[in-house]
């Protein structure tokens, strides 16, 4: 029996036979809440395994490809998807009997699987990488590293521009320059070399200097988590958004260059499925970075297969002007929180922010974090109403369709989970572990979300404006209705419950007050 999907929106599966992996995405559609992941799956039969040195896809892994596509196919079946889009990429592309395996899959499956050039291959990991960041404004270089190939894809302001795919993939270069059980210091800067020549031949990097760079794929999702565990910190499940500076790509491969592919087996963050061919993968990554001048990769969680579902589902192209707030705002619809209040309360405690912030020594990247938390504080309200605002803490770590940054996801769960009940403190172990600094963030930015939030306290959105009168020994905030003769005694008495935060951190009373 299968799952019924929920009303006005539509069930659909992706599924990408790539050359070291085969990734199975299930996952609702609709205009308003965008993607809502249902079910994925994941194997390694490692297609293009001897492709490049035999120009054929090996009996063996033909095999465990199609047991892999079988049991996504039943995956499918039960979750109710509508409808399968299947790609193949690098290794049945190039290798000889690729049609072979393309028709055998239609035929015992019933699977449509397309074998796409590189070209396409490069459009899809763009849409998807588009659809979680935002691009205009600014030059940006996609990389996917694939098991056969390396898709490059450099966009300006939102426009492709460039679209290159290179015999570069991960599982192609340790075959051809890695052999052995343990890689040697010298065979990893010979590949260097070879990567460094094979992309300037190919790549203009003028135009592309410190372009921003977006790392898709298992590369760059294995990297985001051994990053974060070499900085000390627990590993999250999601590593979307995470920023790896050049120099910490370095030092990851010099490190991993050490150890056997068994020993990289149990390196934290870096899946055992990968241990053999990190390397050429932290290879390219390190040569491209070197190439454009860039100070860091930023990881994209998806690639393919959600390139796939945004093109089943019709969703737009991202050179249209994009919400930098889009992902944050579909998140909470899925957590179905109450649109109007949070937008407001977001609304209030910006109105806070800019006139508080000096008092309270705010930066300017705290306006963002404060944004998104407005947004999410009440995501745990899907879970339940009593401790909602620790389910939103929760949800919020484990999200994985958030543009944020590791740390920045802390940061807005845990101002979000202080936006209601007792403020920030460090017998709250999250909160105690981050670093001075963060801590600071997480209290100014509570401070204003709980008054804000107060200040909406009906769910009306009755409040329009907020005026700060700031004393020696005084912080009033006298409130305005967006209505005249407007009675807001419940938004006074909502945030005057929950000022002590702010008054902790401005060191000052605060006195709230309708009028002004």
């Amino acid at each position: 029996m299968t799952q019924a999907e929920a009303p006005g929106r539509e069930r659909l599966a992706a599924l990408d036979v790539g050359s070291n992996s085969i990734r199975l995405l299930v996952a609702e559609w609709d205009p308003q809440g965008g993607l809502a992941v249902i079910d994925e799956v994941r194997e390694h039969p490692r297609l293009a395994a001897g492709v490049a040195a035999n120009g054929r896809l090996a009996p063996e892994a033909m095999e465990a490809a199609m047991a892999a596509l079988r049991r996504m196919h039943e995956v499918c079946q039960r979750r109710g998807a509508r409808r399968i889009a299947a790609v193949a990429t690098s290794a049945v592309r190039e290798a000889e009997n690729g049609a072979e395996f393309v028709h055998r899959v239609q035929a015992e499956l019933g699977i449509p699987l397309r074998i796409i050039d590189g070209q396409t291959e490069a459009q899809l990991s763009y849409k998807s990488v588009a659809h979680h960041f935002r691009l205009q404004g600014e030059r940006t270089l996609i990389v996917d590293i694939g098991g056969g190939s390396l898709e490059l894809i450099g966009a300006v302001d939102g426009v492709i521009e460039l679209s290159l795919s290179l015999p570069l993939g991960a599982v192609r270069l340790t075959e051809a320059s890695l052999p052995g059980e343990r890689a040697a210091w010298k065979e990893v800067q010979d590949l260097r070399r070879a990567v460094r020549k094979k992309l300037r031949k190919a790549f203009d990097p003028t135009g592309w200097n410190a372009a921003a760079v977006i790392g898709s794929g298992g590369t760059f999702t294995n990297l985001g988590r051994m990053a974060i565990a070499r900085r000390g910190l627990p590993i999250p499940d999601a590593v979307h958004g995470t920023a790896v500076v050049t120099g910490e790509v370095e030092a990851l491969l010099e490190w991993l260059t050490t150890k056997s592919p068994a020993e990289r087996a149990a390196v934290p963050g870096l899946s055992p499925y990968r241990a053999d061919i990190i390397l050429a993968g932290l290879a390219v990554t390190a040569e491209l970075l070197a190439l454009v001048n860039a100070r860091k990769v930023t990881v994209s969680a998806f690639g393919i297969r959600e390139g796939l579902l945004l093109e089943m589902a019709g969703a737009g192209d991202a050179a249209e002007p994009q919400d930098p707030l889009r992902l944050i705002r579909e998140f909470a619809e899925r957590c179905q929180t109450d649109r109007r209040h949070v937008e407001q309360v977001r609304v209030l405690a910006l109105q806070l922010l800019d006139q508080l912030g000096p008092a309270l020594g705010a930066e300017p990247e705290d306006r963002a974090l404060l944004e998104a938390a407005g947004l999410l504080h009440d995501v745990g309200q899907l879970v339940s109403y009593r401790r909602h605002h620790r389910h939103s803490y929760q949800l919020i770590m484990n999200a994985e369709r958030l543009n944020l940054s590791a740390r920045d996801r802390v940061v807005v769960a845990l101002v979000s989970r202080y936006h209601r009940k007792r403020g920030p403190t460090r017998k709250h172990q999250e909160f105690a572990d981050l670093p001075a600094e963060d801590q600071a963030v997480v209290r100014r930015l509570a401070a204003l979300l709980r008054v804000a939030d107060g200040l909406d306290r009906g769910h009306t959105a009755i409040v329009e404006r907020i005026q700060v009168e700031l004393a020696e020994d005084r912080c009033t905030l006298r409130v305005a209705p967006r209505y005249v003769d407007a009675d807001l005694s419940l938004e006074v008495w909502g945030a005057d419950r929950k000022k002590d935060v702010l008054e902790k951190a401005l060191g000052r009373e605060v006195v709230i007050l309708q009028g002004g």
